[in-house]
């Protein structure tokens, strides 16, 4: 139930604020996710806040003007691998960006 952006991660937000430093006219949707455990509900807002929380670093810590950035959360209902293992739940928890 983390919306905290990892420390691992961060490097990557670099990476991307470089890029859209770069390409002044991308645009990108935010798009949290989460694994099945929990009620939908929760989820939603959950990967929400996930979302919320990359867009939040990308324009305070990064300068990226907030109209370039959409946040969204789709519960679990995007996986990227199987909710029956830790592992496969664990891909699952995850933030994508995705050009508009």
């Amino acid at each position: 139930n983390k919306s905290d952006i990892k420390p691992e991660s961060k490097p990557a937000l670099g990476e991307i604020a470089a890029l859209m430093k770069k390409e002044t006219n991308l645009k990108l949707h935010v798009v949290g996710h989460t694994d099945n455990v929990g009620g939908y509900e929760s989820n939603i807002a959950l990967s929400k806040r996930r979302a919320d929380a990359v867009v939040v670093a990308l324009t305070t810590q990064h300068g990226v003007a907030s109209n370039r950035l959409t946040a969204n959360g789709v519960a679990y209902l995007a996986p990227v691998a199987v909710n029956t293992t830790e592992e496969g739940r664990a891909k699952n928890r995850r933030v994508e960006l995705v050009p508009r």
